[in-house]
């Protein structure tokens, strides 16, 4: 039977196919569907054209007319369904330069990148595959469907695909795709970073990120990533690294950055379009791995980075130390037990200290706040507030 995902869209096809048109499952839901992965979302393969399509569903957006693709809303869910095309010569190394709307399924399937993701699954569920996709995914083996220094010529981004689904899925190249990888990876210069990125951040996330990273190297496709170029035997030792694989992303970059040993990694990781919230999380987190893999964790340092860059820091300093105890539930613990959490939980405020010493505000009521906080953490005093007064006073601070 097949998953429910399947099943809700089946009407949909039938809607198509009782009007006179095929339409299939295509793409990465089929392939995932094959390899019993976790299935988000279904695309829609169809011989009718847009035009078509919206005289057999009322409710249609044109999130793609232009390339075959409309968004059909059908009882409560929207999908996207797409014309079989061709596809021109392709310019900019990334999309064509014409579009052909034509009937044919295997015509469709032939523009496709990859043999797992050249395959079609009609309403009862039969596969239909011409470039066998199935026994690829059998072997583990990721090929394009036919030549592969034509497919990365088309589109460039192909090879990111390419060496992200090495990590994703634990596949590996054949040999021709490898090659021709190697050979066109300075095609992958044209090609807009936020498109590299998006690749990038994938195949850091996935299981066997390891062995991705060592494609990066091999084929030179990380020589046309954002100022990844001077960076290899960086990139070779993270890829050594027998633990990388089980780490997200975010904590992938934290640990790329640590053995880049970059002295901006700020304007790095802008490079890369990151967003700023994320820019600033990561060279946050690797300030507080610097003091983590110098003099160890501190009450102050574990409030200084709270709970989710600790972990973040711990976690990657276990991979960096292989043979060192990282314990996160320690670290879990350790900060359960702070005295406090954030500055809103000091028992004084700066408000508290101008009225204590009958001074306006300025630099200093900042620095005397964190200079109770260390005392608070450092269990020097309890927080309370004739406690903070009292420790203040013999320390002439007010």
């Amino acid at each position: 039977m097949l998953p429910e995902i399947f099943q809700k869209a089946v009407p949909v096809l039938k809607k198509i196919e009782d009007a006179g048109y095929e339409a299939y499952f295509v793409g990465g839901s089929v392939r995932d569907y094959i390899l019993g992965r976790p299935i988000n979302d279904v695309d829609i393969a169809t011989s009718a054209l847009p035009q078509e399509m919206k005289e057999i569903f009322p409710r249609t957006v044109d999130v793609g007319i232009e390339h075959g693709t409309i968004l059909v809303m059908y009882e409560g869910s929207d999908y996207e369904i797409t014309t079989f095309r061709t596809e021109s010569a392709y310019a900019d190394f990334r999309r064509p330069d014409k579009v052909e709307f034509i009937r044919s399924l295997d015509g469709d399937l032939t523009r496709r990148d990859f043999t797992m993701n050249s395959m079609a699954m009609d309403s009862e569920g039969k596969i239909y595959d011409p470039f066998h996709g199935q026994r690829d995914i059998h072997n583990k083996l990721i090929r394009t469907v036919g030549s592969p220094h034509s497919r990365f010529s088309e589109d460039a981004l192909r090879m990111m695909r390419g060496v992200r689904f090495v990590s994703q899925l634990g596949f590996s190249l054949d040999w021709a795709t490898m090659d021709a990888m190697t050979e066109h990876s300075q095609l992958l210069g044209h090609i807009a970073v936020e498109r590299k990125t998006m690749e990038f951040q994938k195949l850091l996330s996935g299981p066997f990120s390891q062995e991705a990273l060592k494609l990066l190297t091999k084929t030179n496709l990380y020589q046309e990533l954002p100022s990844l170029s001077p960076y290899k035997q960086a990139l070779e030792k993270v890829a050594d690294l027998p633990s990388v694989g089980y780490l997200s992303g975010d904590k992938s970059w934290l640990l790329l950055l640590a053995e880049m040993k970059m002295k901006d990694p700020q304007t790095f990781l802008k490079g890369w379009r990151l967003p700023t919230k994320t820019v600033k999380e990561r060279c946050k987190e690797l300030e507080i791995l610097g003091h983590r893999i110098e003099s160890g964790w501190s009450n102050a340092l574990l409030y200084r980075a709270g709970l989710v860059a600790a972990l973040n820091v711990e976690a990657v300093y276990g991979c960096m130390k292989a043979d060192s105890r990282s314990d996160e539930e320690q670290i879990r613990e350790a900060y359960r037990r702070l005295s406090i959490t954030s500055r809103e939980e000091l028992a004084v405020t700066g408000k508290d200290l101008m009225g204590w010493t009958n001074l306006s505000g300025g630099p200093w009521v900042k620095e005397l706040l964190s200079d109770i906080e260390i005392a608070v953490l450092d269990e020097i005093i309890t927080n309370d507030k004739n406690q903070i007064r009292r420790w203040l006073e013999e320390c002439n601070r007010l």
